[in-house]
């Protein structure tokens, strides 16, 4: 018998919305532990929105959400989230070590200091993205590739059981997309990961599964993109291939139907 997967998230039904405007309707998904989901769809079709379900930032209007960490009464110390457009205002007294310790503060709270074992996993996780030697600078005499490894470096340090990646195609540039790539790929045989991405390449060539948002949401246990996903998707895009990320596009699978969340057999 398979070992049955460890629920992280579920989405049970899920309208959400902003004052009485609904912008998701009757979403059904489920976070599995090791899962490595990619969500796409147009501007305005809601990813976003169901983000800020997922991190808890938002509560749904109808329906439920589920958290299944150790601990589920404060499931945010269980997510690391990367947003995109992270921005510190370089002008500010702040260290390399100051920002990634920020990630940590919803496990030990806003006005408690950070012990010897907060700043060892600090450490850790800066060496993972090449810039230990780093810690101690101000955040303002940074390159731009430096910054984006601090910032992914902020949301690995809680050592969570999900990372969401919002838009990480305007996070990495291109010095750093192999090894961005590479960490990815390790992070996932320990934990889930959501990668939310205007670009199909990069969905398909990294993640495990798809889901298409427009209002509700599509789930493709594949990578592979459809025609029938770029339909969904709402918007005329040429997948050309270049360097290293593989693109991949097939036709419609005949009168196949789909139900909103619920993945294929």
């Amino acid at each position: 018998m398979a070992e049955e997967k460890k629920k992280l998230v579920e989405l049970q039904a899920v309208t959400a919305g902003y004052n009485g405007h609904i912008v998701l309707e009757n979403i059904n998904l489920t976070i599995y532990k090791q899962d490595f989901l990619g969500i796409i769809g147009a501007n305005g079709s809601g990813k976003t929105t169901l983000i800020k379900v997922l991190l808890g930032l938002i509560k749904p209007m109808r329906g439920a959400i589920r958290f299944y960490f150790e601990s589920s009464d404060k499931p945010g110390k269980h997510i690391g989230y990367l947003p995109q457009g992270t921005m510190f205002d370089k002008k500010f007294p702040i260290t390399v070590q100051d920002i990634v310790l920020s990630g940590l503060v919803s496990k030990v709270g806003v006005f408690k200091s950070f012990c010897k074992e907060d700043k060892a996993a600090a450490d850790r996780v800066l060496e993972q993205m090449g810039i230990l030697d780093l810690k101690h600078r101000a955040i303002g005499t940074l390159s731009g590739g430096q910054m984006q490894r601090v910032y992914l470096a902020r949301a690995l340090v809680s050592s969570p059981a999900l990372l969401v990646l919002d838009e990480p195609d305007t996070f990495v540039d291109q010095t750093f997309t192999r090894a961005f790539y590479e960490i990815l790929e390790e992070l996932n045989s320990r934990i889930a990961i959501i990668l939310v991405s205007h670009d199909l390449g990069m969905i398909s060539s990294q993640v495990k599964a798809i889901a298409c948002v427009c209002r509700t949401l599509h789930y493709h246990n594949s990578n592979i993109i459809t025609n029938k996903l770029l339909d969904s998707y709402n918007c005329p895009i040429d997948l050309i291939t270049h360097g290293d990320l593989p693109h991949r596009v097939l036709e419609k699978h005949g009168d196949e139907k789909e139900t909103p969340g619920v993945p294929h057999a």
